[in-house]
């Protein structure tokens, strides 16, 4: 078989299985399914990829990669560090996990199903977790980010990420809302959101406060007012 023609059959493989992956789902797609939308054999399948595991990472990599790239590039330009950071958890909690009808949560369905030999490896998860750390924790002033020296943050951010993947799943009408991302942002900083009205100005009842203090006399004011008064 000429280069040509393997490249066509390749193409076609991995064209079948975008389509049927985003159709049914990971598990509910089968090799042989794959080889019939491609037109080909289930066992020329295998000639290309090990296993069906294998054909969804070939899709799923470089596009996830390409993403997180952009979203570095567009969050660099983004000079304020709460509006950067901002950006960058919504992005990746809110928008990647929605994007491309949810094809992400095929990556969930796969890695709790798959077997012995299926020749899964941590690559792209690691470099997940480093892009994302690095991301976040250039957000973060001096003094936070010393907080984080030595810890997981880059897994915990991609736990929580493969969390959204999964229920965009089940629940399309529930992503990460604006309160809670506001919440994490001001956490991680160690500040107060900027949109916060009580980091303007004092509430109400401790302005009051306040006034009342300046108006009233000083308690050695007042005594010398006393001492002036039984003295006349």
């Amino acid at each position: 078989m000429g280069q040509t023609k393997k490249n066509e059959v390749r193409t076609a493989i991995l064209r079948s299985a975008r389509t049927l992956f985003a159709r049914h789902g990971y598990i509910a797609t089968s090799l042989p399914k794959i080889a019939e939308g491609a037109g080909t054999s289930t066992a020329n399948v295998y000639v290309y990829f090990r296993s069906k595991l294998e054909i969804l990472y070939e899709l799923y990599d470089p596009w996830l990669r390409a993403r997180i790239e952009a979203l570095a590039s567009e969050a660099a330009t983004i000079t304020d560090r709460r509006e950067r950071l901002r950006f960058v958890l919504g992005s990746f909690w809110r928008d990647i996990p929605k994007e491309n009808s949810g094809f992400g949560n095929n990556i969930i369905q796969a890695i709790s199903t798959m077997q012995r030999g299926e020749g899964y490896q941590q690559v792209l998860l690691r470099w997940l977790e480093a892009q994302m750390q690095a991301l976040v924790l250039d957000c973060l002033p001096p003094a936070r980010r010393r907080l984080f020296e030595g810890s997981d943050l880059g897994h915990f951010l991609v736990m929580a990420f493969d969390g959204y993947l999964m229920f965009h799943h089940l629940d399309r009408k529930r992503p990460l809302d604006d309160r809670t991302l506001d919440a994490l942002v001001v956490s991680l900083l160690g500040q107060r959101a900027l949109s916060d009205p009580d980091s303007a100005q004092p509430s109400a009842p401790r302005a009051r406060s306040a006034r009342r203090r300046q108006s009233a006399p000083a308690p050695a004011s007042r005594a010398a007012s006393r001492s002036a008064r039984s003295h006349r």
